[in-house]
């Protein structure tokens, strides 16, 4: 008797197994999952800031996440205060973005006390070039902040 328990286990089992494998047989053969695309375009980050003898230096972390180089790389960026107001409108040259490889890039602004900035705005490319898309620069671009003024576009 335990013997024929033992073997009415096993084919359970192997009744369980085969089933399963039939049933990732079934998903092998279904249509793939649709391929999530990569990032494209350029993503800036607003890193740090930081007061520096009468000026405010702004950090920005800048990766061009497509697969041809920037060899130039100019957004025209606006500046608000606290309360709203456009305080400067001014250019910050990222310069050349290689492709894949994240850059540090550091604009000091005259005259401004990190802590009367807002928030900042990428109001575009002012020029972009590059050996491929001309409109790499904005196309698919992405904006975060990591301090506490906003960065948007």
């Amino acid at each position: 008797m335990m013997i024929q328990s033992q073997v009415y286990k096993a084919v359970c089992a192997l009744a369980v197994l085969t089933s399963l494998g039939g049933a990732a047989m079934a998903q092998d053969t279904a249509t793939p999952p649709t391929a999530v695309p990569s990032p494209v375009g350029v993503a800036i980050e607003l890193n740090a800031l930081q007061d520096q003898a009468g000026a405010c230096r702004l950090s920005f972390m800048a990766q061009n996440k497509a697969q041809i180089a920037i060899e130039t790389a100019v957004y025209e960026a606006v500046l608000f205060d606290r309360a709203g107001e456009v305080m400067l409108l001014t250019l910050f040259d990222f310069r050349e973005l290689p492709a894949g490889r994240p850059r540090v890039r550091q604009f000091d602004v005259a005259g401004l006390a990190c802590a009367d900035l807002g928030r900042v705005l990428i109001n575009g490319a002012s020029q972009c070039q590059s050996s491929g898309d001309g409109d790499l620069c904005e196309a698919g671009l992405g904006l975060s902040s990591r301090t506490e003024v906003e960065l948007l576009g």
